[in-house]
């Protein structure tokens, strides 16, 4: 290893063959758990064991095999939410549950037991319809809602559960039984991985041998399943029958291959099923390796018209089939029985937390490269955005910014005086993001590794020492940020006093947190390394990089006397992750396949949580045409987070050197966004409130249209945008569906109105990209364009309202100063309601509880939809008076424009049209 390290490291030792990472078929605990579907083993419920609690009801489980009893205990928590967690009764030693996720112990609601039918058990709570029946035997437990089975557990009989067990050579005493032993499992052993596993070149030694779980859920009446991220596929997930299963493992693959199940970079073990009338999820809260089969073929099942099975009927229906398997810990799963999408969204974030209010800048362009050479480049870059016009809020340094690859310092050479860059980049406005990996180059004298090798921070190998592996600063230890002392220690390095050349405009970037080990098993660490409390890296892999991005937010908001929003942006993420900053879809390639599919990959990221999300525009790996840049920018420009980013080796792309017809509408496509950027900013805060996705796919606005189900070339912006990127070279025309039989859509370009309930097909050019708004809603704009956000504070907005087929519409605006917590501690915010009705636009306070100084004016206004001529405008203020106001109608796009107004966006007032 010390060899290695002295080795150059470049991007081929991150861009390796795809062989080197597993299929389904070379996982052992994937193949046991299939080879057990071929035996007949069942669990019982003992229903003699029943003990009811405040908190849980809590009874045995036997395998009918083994005789060894398992504790299942059931839990109601508040918002119709059940909690199933299986665990041995006694085990040999604790098994790992997953802390740090939960954002607090849930409250719980106390189950009422109910005499079943014989063998059985009903509990219910004392809100809301919905029952959970136990059967005894074989297991199963069916959650009732209205008496109709809305979902059963281990009606498959899928239930697998390893126990805890004593290596083999402890448990034979004897000479000849330790041979007899050894002989009679070796070939187990090779089969079945149970007490180590080989691929390729490495043996996987498992201390605590085999110590998966499985459990089987069937969804009644579902066939659309959504979300278990980080995948390169499809938003609606598809059957597994055929071919591998989803698995969750965050993995470094370099330019990933689109429509592969293949883990990436990130996993939220959380599902979500839809149809009319009726959205659940499935909350798997594991972090070890995790399996996910699917299956969404209508079959045979039991309804029950009653809660009983004498009641039963057999009739055929939809009906979709979910496998979880994991390699360790327990069983620990969240019901969410909705019933409406907003209903889950909500149910979920209050276990895990809701999307976390990033400071404004970070909602503007981010300029991006792997690496902008020095402090000259940075200038000359900062620069060509001024010269062209194009507004950008965030310039972008990778690890070549630093001495050797040594985070939290600087090239001396390259970057001599970084102070001096912030505050360029600070006349302008503007931040820089600085990148800080998980790995430390292993140097004596590099003080954050000689402090973290003393304080004992690093994770450990299991035969004892640090972890040792290469990355980008050669040989590397990894940082234990499962420890909260490695936190609150890492945490600190963000002072201003120990991050010599840092300033408050400085901000984090947290890649190759997976975490990625190269020539490690799949490109990343050993799971037989030591974490914090003994724990195994199997235990807590995909929960790894969510606690730097966890360590980072906190080292930045400590920074500012935690008086200042943190943003932070990681590459590998878990559930609750939202609670900390920004992730991304890693590294992607530019070609038109990966432009397509990043769509229904954010999408999926915001169905489970993750609001705060994008890809890098262009494409991170190669060089992409003029007309595929263009068009990844159009449609950057309206999902969450909008970085362009390059890897090194590729021609330089800032928005100007690709021609004069693509550089004006790159800038086009930027300027579009923050016009935007007041409706984006509230669409943050209802996430951060109200749990509501930023980017949404069409199901979750029309739930009961079977046609927006399987959606996913398309999005909605919040409830009023809809944008259907284009995503094929040379297009000149797109088919676009617009949803909603008695909704009207305005393209936003000509303003024409087109019905829902259909699909159209809209002519492009490489100026267009299909945009509509919504009838019934109203949109905040900026009328004024800045070098960036902090230009843009106080200059003027505009209203986009669009009629719908009643002629009214409503919309909102919040606003508050767009980087502190003062919104939260001090309630330093406004927060408005538009509505327009019977000819009225009016402007009202949506939450009295705010209060916050403004400026700013509506100075234009756009009325779309409005079918005859006004006589007359006028404006009432608060006070009453009346002022008439100039307009304009176009009879034949139906508009009137207000223009030269001056009402206060922070006090009431009307808008008569007459």
């Amino acid at each position: 290893m010390e060899a290695a390290g002295k080795e150059e490291i470049s991007v081929e030792d991150e861009a390796v063959d795809k062989n080197i990472f597993r299929d389904c078929s070379k996982i052992a605990f994937y193949r046991r758990q299939k080879q057990q579907l071929s035996k007949n083993s069942s669990y019982r419920a003992v229903l003699d064991s029943v003990i009811a609690g405040r908190e849980s009801t809590s009874f045995q489980i036997i395998n009918e095999a083994t005789k060894i009893p398992l504790l299942a205990e059931v839990y109601g928590i508040e918002r119709n939410i059940f909690r199933l967690k299986i665990n041995e009764e006694t085990p040999l030693k604790p098994r790992y549950e997953v802390p740090d996720v939960l954002v607090s112990k849930p409250s719980t609601i106390r189950l009422t037991s109910h005499a079943g039918d014989s063998g059985s058990l009903l509990l219910s709570a004392r809100e809301g319809d919905l029952k959970c029946q136990v059967t005894a035997n074989p297991f199963r437990v069916d959650l009732v809602s209205e008496k109709e089975v809305v979902m059963s557990i281990n009606s498959r009989g899928q239930l697998y559960f390893e126990h805890l067990q004593c290596p083999p050579k402890q448990r034979a005493t004897k000479d000849n039984e330790k041979n007899a032993a050894v002989s009679s499992s070796q070939k187990n052993q090779d089969d079945l991985g149970l007490w180590e596993e080989k691929f390729g070149e490495f043996v996987d030694v498992k201390a605590n041998g085999p110590t998966s779980i499985g459990l089987d859920f069937s969804l009644h009446g579902f066939e659309h399943l959504y979300g278990i991220p980080q995948h390169a596929e499809s938003h609606q997930l598809k059957n597994t029958k055929e071919g591998d299963a989803y698995r969750l493992y965050n993995l470094d693959v370099y330019g990933y291959q689109v429509h592969d199940k293949m883990g990436i970079y990130g996993s939220v073990p959380y599902l979500l099923a839809h149809k009319p009338g009726r959205t659940v999820g499935i909350f798997w809260l594991n972090a070890s390796e995790t399996l996910v089969e699917i299956s969404t073929e209508p079959a045979p099942e039991y309804t029950l018209t009653q809660v009983g099975p004498a009641a039963a009927k057999q009739r055929v229906t939809s009906r979709a089939d979910v496998r979880w398997m994991s390699e360790s810990g327990i069983i620990d799963v969240f019901l969410l029985t909705g019933p409406a999408p907003a209903d889950v969204f909500k149910q979920y974030s209050s276990l895990t937390g809701t999307q976390a209010l990033p400071p404004l800048f970070s909602l503007g362009y981010h300029q991006c490269r792997w690496n902008y050479e020095d402090e000259e480049d940075v200038k000359a870059v900062d620069t060509g955005f001024d010269e062209h016009d194009i507004p950008y809020d965030v310039i972008w340094l990778d690890i070549e910014h630093t001495e050797g690859k040594r985070y939290f310092t600087w090239d001396k050479t390259r970057f001599p005086n970084p102070k001096r860059m912030q505050e360029l980049l600070r006349s302008k406005k503007r931040k820089l993001v600085v990148i800080s990996d998980p790995h430390i180059k292993v140097d004596p004298d590099y003080p954050v590794y000689a402090k973290a090798k003393e304080q004992g921070f690093f994770v450990r190998s299991c035969g004892g020492g640090d972890f040792e592996g290469i990355c980008w600063p050669g040989l590397s230890s990894y940082l234990d940020f499962t420890s909260p002392r490695v936190r609150e220690w890492y945490s600190g390095l963000f002072a201003f006093s120990a991050y010599q050349g840092s300033t408050d405009v400085l901000f984090l970037w947290n890649d190759m947190n997976e975490p990625s080990v190269f020539r490690g098993p799949e490109q990343s660490m050993h799971k037989s390394a030591i974490h914090h409390g003994g724990w195994e890296h199997r235990e807590l892999h995909n929960i790894y990089g969510f606690y730097q991005q966890m360590a980072t937010a906190e080292g930045l908001i400590r920074r500012s006397k935690g008086k200042e929003r943190p943003f932070v942006l990681s590459r590998s993420f878990f559930a609750g992750s939202q609670k900390y900053g920004a992730v991304w879809t890693g590294d992607n390639t530019a070609e038109w396949s990966h432009l397509k599919i990043s769509i229904p990959m954010l999408l999926t990221l915001s169905v489970t949580g993750i609001s705060f999300c994008g890809a890098d525009v262009g494409g991170f790996i190669g060089n992409p045409e003029a007309e595929l840049l263009v068009r990844w920018y159009q449609a950057g420009a309206y999902q969450p987070f909008f970085r362009g980013h390059a890897t090194m080796n590729t021609k330089r792309r800032e928005p100007w050197l690709l021609g004069e017809e693509p550089t004006q509408l790159i800038r086009e496509a930027i300027r579009e966004r923050y016009a935007l950027l007041p409706y984006v900013y509230s669409l943050f805060y209802q996430a951060h409130v109200a749990s509501q996705p930023v980017m949404r796919p069409l199901w979750i606005e029309f739930p009961d249209e079977l046609e927006t189900f399987g959606v996913e070339d398309e999005f909605m912006l919040g409830g009023a945008l809809l944008v259907h990127p284009v995503t094929e070279p040379q297009a000149t025309t797109v088919d676009v569906f617009l949803p909603g039989s008695n909704e009207v859509w305005y393209n936003i370009k000509t303003f024409a109105p087109w019905g829902g309930g259909c699909a159209v097909r809209i002519p492009v050019t490489l100026d267009i990209i299909p945009v509509f708004q919504r009838g019934g809603s109203v949109v905040p704009v900026k009328t004024t364009m800045g070098r960036s956000t902090g230009w843009m504070t106080d200059s003027p907005y505009g209203l986009r309202v669009a009629l719908s087929t009643k002629g009214s519409a409503e919309g909102e605006l919040y606003v508050d100063d767009g980087h502190s917590f003062q919104y939260l501690h001090q309630r330093q915010f406004l927060h408005r309601k538009f509505s327009f009705s019977s000819g009225i636009l009016k402007n009202r306070c949506a939450d009295k509880t705010g209060h916050f100084p403004s400026k700013c004016v509506v100075e234009r206004i756009l009325v779309l939809g409005l079918r005859t001529e006004p006589s007359s405008v006028i404006s009432h203020s608060s006070d009453g008076t009346g002022q008439p106001v100039a307009f304009v109608y176009c009879a034949t796009t139906s508009t009137l424009s207000l223009e030269k107004l001056s009402l206060n966006i922070g006090t009431d007032w009307e808008v008569h049209v007459v």
